[in-house]
Order: structure tokens, then sequence, then C-alpha cells
């Protein structure tokens, strides 16, 4: 083939494309290199010198930024690469806080498999000064631990340049060098939007979600009736954290796994999600309808919603109105279903699991509750959940299957695409065709909205009406939609956005994939599969279709988006500035 490059590794014959590093080329041929600052299409730095080869030159190179040529012959495993790549962790561990068994990342952190792969024994053989930093706790979603840190820079790749937020970044020099906020902010200070990319792209235990087991431990051991819902990524991701393959549904095993923890009800956000789409269908429909703000911006994210807050504020009537669908049902247990159970609202505590470390801001939110009760109490990630059911003794792989309480417990495939990007555009139209045609909708799936490109656009043909859709997942994605919307480029009806790239299934709370692994496999597209597949697999598809939201309806909320349903289910947002809490 034209523009191939022809090149031998470690003895291998190896042909790549013209333009590919020596890294790229060694994984090609199955030929192992370690990284750290490495993370593929993030960080592509050569900071941290682990990866470094022998391709014949003076010094050893990095071979994650050095370009491939032609009958270049690259060592990877010479006796001197081995002992330049371990003198690199060596000088890293002496001013590392080693403190690992207490460590999030324990058993699953980037520099213990260096270490373990290099041969290093804890003899700290470069000891001397170290730097020693206070925990930054302050924020609602985020801790920062400095003294943990490897200067890898993979979140402040992450927050820069694919969230365009860019709240962290390096400051000082030498050995004084730091990955902090301007001016010694906290995060907390900062427009920091929560989103929790930050941590699944750390390496090391440096970052983590705000830990709210302790507290959802007290609300198990004290008087009060704790229902929990898991969010629909949630079980397309939990059971990595127990060895089953990327990508299991684990649905019925994970409600297992929450009644025995001890929690009194356990529905199910799908139930949330098909709610949302009845009320925010609805909306968009009158919106199109009665010469409302268009184009209508979905609000289940609340990284996105904070970060159009703080950024974009212009838009903020566009917004649907609608609270997420974790937000809508934790408003309808303590109302509907303490109703039903004979309860005060009072003494019912709801617990979420979510994919989303931006999960725990939201839910302290002031617009989000009901006079002094908050709609939701407390938000446990996926990550939290799994350290939860480890600590319980709990053999999650051989639970058999429950189902959810009923009541707030049945969904349909629309409610589960949610966790996917373009999945509530998707949800949304299988309501909106049918609103608008009066017809029933035989087949329910769009696919045009579907796929892990940046921005997705299609043009919806609703019997004769044309809608024209957009989909963003990342808000750095999001930006460039907004700006061309702002500019007059493009011109949509109905936007979708997602704060994380590929949308909740790899959220800020979801189980950390190495970089080796992320540099192979499709995370995204592997978890969303899972979720496409339960969607499938569900006797109702369309949210209209939920037999137990029909009669919350009739029962209880009335006419869709009626006045009581908005009272509950209904939210408003608020303009930030980013520099206020400077």
């Amino acid at each position: 083939m034209d523009n191939m490059i022809n090149l031998t590794i470690d003895g291998v014959q190896v042909s790549v494309p013209a333009g590919s590093t020596v890294l790229e080329a060694a994984r090609q041929a199955n030929i192992h290199i370690p990284t750290l600052c490495y993370l593929k299409d993030v960080n592509q730095i050569g900071a941290c010198r682990v990866c470094v080869v022998d391709v014949g030159a003076r010094a050893l190179q990095a071979a994650c930024v050095y370009p491939v040529s032609e009958g270049m012959v690259v060592k990877t495993n010479t006796p001197a690469v081995r002992k330049a790549r371990k003198t690199v962790v060596e000088l890293l561990l002496s001013v590392h806080d080693r403190k690992c068994l207490s460590c999030t990342r324990n058993n699953n952190c980037e520099l213990q498999d260096l270490c373990r792969d290099l041969g290093i024994e804890d003899d700290n053989r470069f000891a001397g000064a170290v730097n020693h930093y206070d925990v930054d706790d302050a924020s609602p979603s985020i801790v920062r631990d400095n003294n943990k840190c490897v200067l890898c820079r993979r979140c402040v790749a992450a927050c820069h340049n694919l969230q365009n937020v860019g709240v962290i970044g390096p400051v000082r020099r030498g050995f004084a060098t730091a990955i902090e906020s301007p001016w010694k902010l906290k995060l907390a200070q900062t427009s920091c939007v929560g989103c929790g990319q930050c941590i699944v792209a750390c390496p090391v235990g440096a970052l983590k979600e705000k830990d709210s087991i302790k507290a959802v431990d007290a609300l198990l051991e004290g008087p009060k009736h704790v229902v929990v819902q898991p969010a629909p990524a949630v079980r397309a991701a939990l059971g990595e954290e127990f060895g089953l393959p990327m990508g299991t549904p684990v649905t019925g095993k994970m409600v297992a796994a929450l009644r025995r923890l001890g929690f009194d009800k356990v529905f199910d956000v799908d139930f949330g999600a098909d709610l949302t789409i009845l009320e925010e269908g609805t909306e968009l429909v009158q919106r199109l309808t009665n010469g409302g703000v268009l184009p209508m911006i979905t609000s289940c994210s609340p990284g996105w919603v904070k970060y159009c807050e703080t950024y974009n504020s212009d838009f903020i009537p566009n917004l649907s109105s609608c609270k997420s669908p974790h937000e809508m049902l934790g408003a309808v247990i303590k109302s509907y279903y303490a109703e039903k159970a004979g309860l005060d609202p009072h003494d019912l505590a709801v617990v979420s699991i979510m994919p989303c470390t931006a999960k725990k801001g939201e839910a302290k939110r002031p617009e989000l509750s009901n006079g002094d009760l908050a709609d939701v109490d407390e938000v446990l990630t996926t990550r939290e959940l799994a350290r939860m059911i480890r600590r319980a003794g709990i053999d999650f792989a051989n639970l058999p299957d429950e189902d959810f309480d009923s009541l707030l417990g049945e969904s349909t495939g629309a409610g589960v695409i949610f966790g996917a990007t373009g999945g509530v555009m998707e949800a949304a139209l299988r309501f909106a065709y049918e609103v608008v045609t009066g017809k029933e909708l035989k087949e329910v799936e769009f696919h045009a909205v579907r796929g892990l490109q940046g921005v997705k656009e299609a043009e919806i043909d609703l019997d004769g009406k044309k809608l024209n859709v957009a989909v963003a997942h990342g808000t750095g994605n999001a930006q460039k939609l907004l700006d061309s919307v702002r500019n007059g480029e493009k011109k949509y009806e109905f936007i979708e956005v997602m704060c994380c790239p590929g949308g909740c299934v790899t959220g800020g709370g979801q189980p950390i994939v190495k970089s080796d692994i992320r540099a192979t496999v499709n995370v995204s597209a592997v978890r969303a599969k899972a979720l496409y597949t339960e969607d499938e697999g569900k006797a109702r598809r369309k949210s209209q279709d939920n037999e137990e939201l029909k009669v919350l309806y009739k029962e209880y909320l009335g006419e869709i988006g009626g006045e009581k349903a908005h009272h509950l289910l209904h939210t408003h947002y608020v303009a930030r500035d980013k520099y206020e809490n400077m």
C-alpha cells in the first residue's frame, strides 16, 4: 500500500501508515511498551519518559511521540531501556504518597502496575525532599490530592481538550510543579462542571469522587425508609468491577445486590427516564406548535447544564425545563410513593446510583427540591456501589437475577438507552412521532442519531413534517455545536447534549479503564451495546407504553405537562459567572 512505513521492532517486521508513532507501531505488532502520561486521543506529550525506546539515536526517545521512518530499527527491551524506565518510576515514587492500601485506586493503579512490571521494590533509594499538599475536598463532586499526583497531565488534557473547561493546569516550575487551579483556588471556587473526566483520565489516586458511602451507610443504619434507584448506564458497567467482561448487562444482579445491602425498595431510574420523555417530548411538541424557544436542548446531564449556565447562558431559555430522570423519580418517590405507602416524606430517604460525579452536585441544587425536601438525598457512583458490595462480602458474579420493585420499577427500552449518546434523542423521537402524527410507530430504532461522532445531525421525517435534530457528547463538542447555532450556520429544532464523551456509559463515576485497554477497546461502544441489547429485549420500547407510568398519571399527576406535573417534575436554571467565586 502507498504511504506505508516499514520498520523493525525487536526483530519483528512491521508496516504501519505514515505518521504513526513508534508506540502505535509496537502495539500493532503486539509488542508491549509501558506508558504513564499517554492516553490515546487525549494526551500524547512524551512527558513522563516511561515509554522510552532505542531508535538508534544519541539518546533514548519517547515512543508515544516519536514518528516512525522507513527502515527504522527499534529496540524496546535493552538493559539501558529497562534501567531508564525503572529510574524514572523510582524518581516518581520518591515524591509519591504511597499509602496504597487506603487508596481508592489500589489494585487498579497504573503506577502500581509499572512497579510490578519493572521489578521495583519499596526501598525508596531516591528518598529526599517531598512536597506536601492540602487535599482539596471542597467540591461536592471531586476530591483532588496532589500528594499522589505524578504530573502526567492526563487530567489537564481531559479538562482542556475534551471538555473545553480548562480549570486545572501545571503551575510553577521544576520540583515545585503542581497541577492546580488558577491562583490556588479550590475546584469548588472555579467553573468546574463536576463531570469527573479528570478522574477517569488519572492513572493513580490523585483524583477521586467525593465519598458518599459513609452518609449512605448512616441512612441504612437509621430509622428512615431508604429507597435506591440506579441509572441506566450503571447496569452496563458495574460487572466490570467484579471480573465480568466489559459490556455485560448486570441488571438483575445489581438489583439483588442492592437488596442485600439493606435498601427497603429498589426502583429504577429507567422509569424516571420514561417519565422524562413524556414530559420533555410534550414540551418539545408544545414549543414546535406554539412558537416556543427553539432549538430545545435536553437537560438530563447536570455537567452540561452547569456548562451551559456558565459558558453559554444565552442558551438557558433553550434548555428543557425538565428535571433529570433521577431527580424526577426522587420527587415522585417523596410524593406519590410516600402517599401510596402511607409514609411521611420526611421519613423517606432517596439514594441514586449514578455513572456521574456531577450528579452529586446536582442533588444539592436548591431548585431540585419540594419545600424543605430535596428530591434526592445522596448520590453514589458506580465505583462507590462496587466498593459497598465488596465490603459487604457479596459474591456479585454469582447472584441470582432479581426484578425491580413494582409501582416505580417498570421501564421500556426507551428508558434504557438514555445512558448512551443519542439515547435521549432516540427515546424522545419514539414518543414525538406518535404525538405529532397520531400514528403508531412501527420501526422504533432511529439509527441516524446513534454512533460516536462528536456531533451528529439528522433530518427526521414525522410523516411529512421535518424535524432537524443534532446530538453532541462532551462539552467540547457541545461548544462547537452551540457556536454553529449562535452564528446562524446551523438550524435545529431539537438538540441532545451529554456532558461526557460517549454519554453516561463513560461518565466520571464509571469503572476506570486503564490506558492500555482504552488504546485498543472502544469503551463507549462496548458499554452502549449492552444498553441497546437490553432495549431490543424489552417487551415495550416506547416510553408512552409504560403501564406503571400510565397509572402514575391517572392516579396522581393528571395531564402530561399539566400543572401538577410541572410543579413536581420541572425546574429552572441560573446564569453563572465563571469568576464569581474568585
